[in-house]
């Protein structure tokens, strides 16, 4: 098997009950900007996208990228 690398967006919102909340997305495009995901977020937010056990998301908290590199021993 060969070397994997695997990269996330985590946007991190928080809700009306004050509890964080992560909506994860798999493979963003390369060169995302916080612009770009802070203007994700406000839409996720005004239009109501997801639902949390602790209420709406209210406010949107902070974005970043996560990156996984994976090597298999040999």
């Amino acid at each position: 098997m060969a070397d994997t690398n695997t990269k996330t967006l985590e946007l991190v919102f928080i809700t009306e009950g004050n509890k964080e909340v992560t909506v994860v997305v798999k493979d963003p495009k390369d060169g995302v900007t916080l612009a770009e995901a802070q203007a994700v977020m406000a839409t996720i937010i005004a239009k109501n996208v997801f639902a949390a056990t602790s209420g709406d998301l209210v406010t949107a908290k902070e974005a970043q990228l996560r990156q996984l590199a994976i090597t298999e021993l040999t």
